[in-house]
């Protein structure tokens, strides 16, 4: 109770911190072409400099001490646009930092615009992300505002003129009126009808009510419940651009598509009505640009695939244009697009956001190891941006480490002398190459079974997965740990039905050694966002974390990268490989 008691206060206490630095903002810092940006978990100076369409370099003349690190929780200055190109969508926006008890009604009516403005600009804005020190972005260039169009049913009344031939029971018929109603609004037909008499009936007609959007009221909740309502579907249409033609990549892009048709077909079993239109998008942007400029892709509710970043910018485009979410399963270099796309769903996470996830991770799992890191100086020290922010991270919350130098002649006495009899040991190699894994994974083997009581854990790689047919033995001797985004166990029942599946359908088996297994890949693709659909409609990101789906290979925890950004996953697994021959995926 003690330490729970202790993790509140320090809590308590880091937020009193960070409102104390927000409430300091100063409230001309708009005027100053300033605005506060409060760093979160996973983020980096690249991926700031990206989300704000700014320099690092600018970033770093603001903040000096962030070119060496950055907290959670610092506030950071940035950076202004000085100027501003209204042919450009991205070009028009300025950025402002939430304050103390602000609300959106107030901030709207700073800028003068209206909250409706200010929401769309944001289409990821909820209450809990209007939070002071939190970011919005506003339209820069002052629009007029837009009137809330209705239509409503409104009964008027004309005059009608009564014509030889006319009957009170013609007239009750032709208007849908009622003969006491006509009698209440014409008191002289108690005397009779009479030909040329003017009557005033009352009539039905439909509206259009302008509502002025200057209103002084905006109820939030109201605006975000119609905003997340579920618009269902009752076909649901997904179009699917891949480059099957290009050679090189035409063997995996297949496989996805196959494995796409495997959760189609599954979906179907649980009542949805799928459509799927499919288009080669070849190499360039040619192609791409002329299935978009077509009618082919219109009323679809998922737009899957692009492959080069050309291609996707167009198809993102597109997707915000009209309105429709898109994913991009391949790419991790789009990170760009997605911070200032709303509907895009970015699956491969970019290096820069991964490492710091894992590094987060890592220390947590591992606050209790002795971590000893090993440069083996091999041609492919690929793993040193990781590296780094394990070390800062370890450094911030005093866990410490060790660093040695890899030597053949001597590994096996060097890593000896620096395991822990009394802690578990993590071993953390700074390369992720095959020639790194050889090295050292016999010593390290050897050790542990004439040492049992140091308890060694190899730390590894997600390409490590490419070489677990040859080194499982030591995978299991050394505890081994791997992060990795996507990971199927081929021991499962599940994974071995899909296999099964896989080659009656298409009568042959997957690509070997490809990691991932592209056609695991589609069917979790599919299965996920299919479900989305067909749980909460076609505007399901307002649901995503709801979304109810167990996957083969690939999870899925996507996480929009700001208020007015589109959704990187960021999933994680650790695959541990244990001493007892089983194999346990843990999700971050």
């Amino acid at each position: 109770m003690k330490r729970f008691s202790l993790t509140i206060s320090i809590f308590f206490v880091f937020s009193l911190y960070i409102l104390a630095q927000i409430a300091d903002i100063p409230l001309n810092a708009q005027e100053d072409n300033i605005f506060y940006h409060t760093v979160e978990p996973g983020q980096t100076v690249y991926g700031i400099s990206i989300m704000y369409q700014v320099d690092e370099e600018d970033i770093y003349s603001l903040n000096p001490s962030s070119r060496e690190l950055i907290k959670v929780g610092e506030v950071l200055k940035i950076p202004q646009k000085k100027s501003f190109n209204p042919s450009v969508e991205d070009d028009i926006y300025v950025f402002h930092t939430i304050r103390p008890g602000e609300t959106l009604y107030g901030v709207s009516k700073t800028y003068k615009i209206t909250p409706e403005q200010l929401s769309k600009a944001n289409l990821g804005l909820t209450p809990q992300t209007f939070a002071a020190g939190k970011t919005i972005r506003v339209p820069a260039i002052q629009s007029p505002a837009v009137p809330v169009i209705e239509k409503k049913m409104m009964t008027k009344e004309i005059e009608y003129v009564v014509k030889r031939g006319d009957s009170m029971f013609s007239l009750t018929r032709n208007f849908n009126v009622t003969g006491e109603k006509l009698i209440e609004l014409n008191p002289a037909l108690k005397n009779g009808l009479k030909t040329r008499m003017v009557l005033k009936i009352p009539v039905q007609t439909e509206e259009t009510i302008v509502v002025n959007p200057e209103h002084n009221e905006f109820d939030f909740n109201t605006f975000m419940a119609y905003r997340n309502r579920t618009v269902k579907v009752d076909v649901i249409r997904i179009a699917v651009l891949l480059p099957f033609s290009v050679s090189r990549l035409s063997p995996s892009r297949t496989e996805f598509y196959e494995g796409l048709l495997m959760a189609v077909e599954n979906m179907q079993h649980y009542g949805a009505t799928i459509e799927l239109i499919t288009f080669d998008i070849g190499e360039g942007i040619q192609k791409t640009r002329d299935i978009l400029q077509s009618d082919q892709i219109h009323n679809c509710q998922l737009i899957i695939g692009g492959e080069t970043n050309e291609q996707i910018e167009l198809i993102a485009y597109y997707a915000m244009r009209n309105e429709v979410n898109y994913v991009t399963p391949f790419s991790s270099t789009c990170d760009q697009l997605t911070s200032r796309n709303a509907r895009m769903f970015q699956m491969n996470i970019s290096a820069q956001y991964l490492y710091n996830y894992v590094s987060a991770w890592s220390c947590s799992l591992f606050s209790q190891y002795k971590i000893i890191f090993v440069n083996t100086n091999d041609s492919k020290e690929d793993k040193m941006q990781f590296v780094k922010a394990f070390k800062a991270d370890l450094s911030l919350r005093l866990i410490p480490f060790k660093e040695i130098n890899y030597n053949a002649g001597t590994f096996s006495n060097d890593v000896s002398g620096l395991l822990s009899s009394t802690q578990p040991n993590l071993i953390v190699p700074l390369s992720s190459s095959l020639e790194t894994l050889n090295k050292i994974r016999g010593p390290l083997r050897a050790l542990a079974e004439s040492k049992p009581s140091a308890k060694i854990t190899l730390f590894g790689y997600p390409e490590w997965q490419k070489y677990s047919s040859d080194c499982l033995g030591d995978f299991y001797a050394l505890d081994t740990h791997i992060y990795a985004s996507f990971f199927a166990n081929n021991l499962s029942p599940e994974v071995r039905q899909f296999y099964a599946n896989y080659k009656f359908w298409f009568n042959k088996t997957m690509i070997p050694a490809a990691y991932p297994k592209y056609a695991m890949l589609g069917y979790d693709t599919g299965m996920f966002f299919i479900t989305a659909i067909q749980t909460f409609g076609a505007n399901f990101e307002n649901n995503i974390h709801q979304v109810n789906y167990k996957s083969l290979e690939y999870g899925f925890r996507f996480e929009r990268v700001n208020n007015w950004g589109g959704f990187i996953n960021t999933n994680l697994y650790m695959v541990n490989y244990k001493k007892d021959f089983t194999i346990t995926r843990i999700e971050r």
